[in-house]
């Protein structure tokens, strides 16, 4: 039997990330990564994944992890994306225009010639490592915070609550997010993300919850003990392994 072959993109504010992977989630050949090109119109995204995947095995199915509100393939929001440099820098009312309400999925899928699938990437993360036991919710931490939720397997309808208020006038995006992680080192950012585990724990009250992004591994020693037994850190490699497994999720209800 023929393994189906998936190409799994995980786009990021600083970067694109791409592979193919099978389904139990082996790349079947070296990851690539590009800078992610700003300013970034939703057909220069497009064009980037295409080119990326010429580079790349052929495969029979693609999935997009994007930052932001994503519903049945289509942009909401993005946060990034509709920026002049990058996260943080100027939003541009072009590309707000542009971006809002674009079939990602629609326009990934007629480019490449491929079914594709186009989730949140905090939720393409979450795929490569959910039990589909219980309430599962996962953070990834990097230039902001993504987050998805899983009950019994299923992604849950999707939240933007890393933009909520979580002290004074600061979002979570902005409390834990990598401009403080830059600034306060290490060390007291670990604290902060204690402060937000111990805070959303009562509000969710999950099974599990998972802590991923390429800042997972800066969490010191120390804030890892604290954290507590129903708590795991993932590699940032699930976010490529999800987009394999993402496929073979419950339908969401």
């Amino acid at each position: 039997m023929v393994d189906t072959l998936t190409l799994a993109v995980d786009c990021g504010g600083g970067g694109i990330k791409a592979a193919v992977l099978d389904t139990s989630g082996t790349a079947h050949a070296t990851p690539v990564r590009v800078p992610t090109p700003y300013p970034l119109p939703p057909e220069l995204l497009v064009d980037t994944i295409a080119k990326i995947a010429t580079d790349l095995p052929a495969a029979a199915r693609v999935t997009v992890g994007l930052p932001g509100m994503i519903r049945s393939g289509v942009v909401v929001h993005t946060p990034h994306y509709i920026t002049r440099s990058g996260p943080r820098s100027r939003v541009l009312p072009a590309l707000l225009d542009a971006w809002r309400n674009f079939d990602m999925r629609a326009a990934v899928a007629q480019r490449l010639g491929l079914p594709a699938l186009v989730l949140n990437d905090a939720e393409v993360h979450g795929a490569g490592v959910v039990a589909a036991s219980g309430l599962e919710l996962v953070i990834t931490l990097g230039t902001g915070l993504g987050t998805a939720m899983f009950h019994g397997g299923r992604i849950a309808p999707h939240l933007e609550w890393s933009h909520a208020p979580v002290r004074r006038s600061l979002t979570y995006d902005q409390y834990i997010g990598e401009p403080e992680r830059r600034r306060l080192g290490d060390g007291l950012w670990s604290r902060r993300v204690v402060s937000v585990v111990d805070g959303l724990r009562p509000v969710f009250l999950w099974d599990r919850l998972y802590i991923g992004g390429g800042n997972a591994r800066c969490i010191t020693p120390s804030a890892l003990t604290r954290l507590g037994d129903d708590v795991v850190i993932v590699p940032n490699s699930a976010a490529l392994v999800g987009g394999a497994r993402a496929w073979d999720l419950p339908p969401s209800q």
